[in-house]
């Protein structure tokens, strides 16, 4: 059989996020690289919603023994001919040109249009909709110019790492006392990106709430978080078939009542 005749009974298009691989939490890369040989490689694409990286300090990292290992096994769903693409998230927003290179996978803006099955649909991250976070939105605003960019990456690498690693740590200290409403994406921001594109169906991530949530009779799909370790497990992804059905799955693939 063909793996596009295989690939025919299979999903369409799988979405994940939120992922935050690192070396310290080896049982997610684990379930990363079963979710990709068992489920991704049968796609006919695979989306990437931001975070798939605690932390991504520039291109130049990317001789890293982890990310190495990362960038082989995308690259191995691209070769098998899935069309892989990547939204970028508020930790992994300095990916360049040279992952996506050694990946196979295609960059996409920070938000996307795409019809799947017949399904007309935004994608995006999720982050730049939590506009009640002024802080973050602040924070977001000047880390996504492209002169501030270019000045961070021209840093040395160590020194780099080592600004992120108080970011994240300012970071967890913020959350602490932030109200479950400001670390979610506002209802407004909401509707505007579905007025701004004209779509009735939203998959993004970030907040790690996942669920199925209606908005004015649209659809909005958040992906969960991935924490294997976690008690219970969490983790899992979206589906969209080639008749445009979407389902909800969990990290042992199972599909969740929606």
């Amino acid at each position: 059989m063909s793996d596009a005749n295989m690939r025919a009974g299979q999903a369409c298009a799988l979405f994940i996020s939120d992922l935050h691989l690192q070396p310290a939490h080896p049982a997610t890369s684990t379930a990363f690289f079963d979710f990709l040989e068992r489920h991704a490689r049968r796609a006919q694409q695979l989306y990437l919603l931001g975070d798939l990286f605690e932390y991504w300090a520039g291109d130049d990292d990317i001789s890293d023994p982890f990310h190495q290992r990362i960038i082989a096994a995308l690259r191995s769903v691209s070769d098998a001919g899935v069309a892989v693409y990547w939204i970028a998230g508020n930790r992994d927003f300095l990916v360049g040109a040279q992952f996506a290179a050694a990946a196979g996978l295609t960059l996409l803006p920070e938000t996307h249009v795409a019809e799947i099955g017949g399904q007309r649909l935004v994608v995006l991250h999720g982050d730049a909709q939590c506009t009640e976070d002024v802080k973050y939105m602040e924070f977001r605003a000047m880390v996504r110019q492209p002169a501030w960019q270019q000045q961070f990456v021209a840093m040395p690498l160590a020194q780099r790492k080592a600004i992120i690693a108080g970011m994240r740590e300012n970071s967890r200290k913020d959350q602490g006392s932030k109200s479950y409403e400001i670390m979610d994406v506002t209802p407004q921001a909401i509707r505007d990106v579905f007025t701004a594109t004209g779509t009735d169906v939203m998959i993004h991530g970030h907040t790690h709430r996942p669920a199925l949530h209606m908005v004015d009779g649209k659809r909005r799909y958040v992906l969960p978080d991935w924490e294997p370790d976690a008690t219970p497990p969490r983790g899992g992804w979206i589906a969209i078939d080639g008749h445009g059905t979407i389902t909800r799955h969990a990290l042992d693939g199972a599909v969740i009542p929606s």
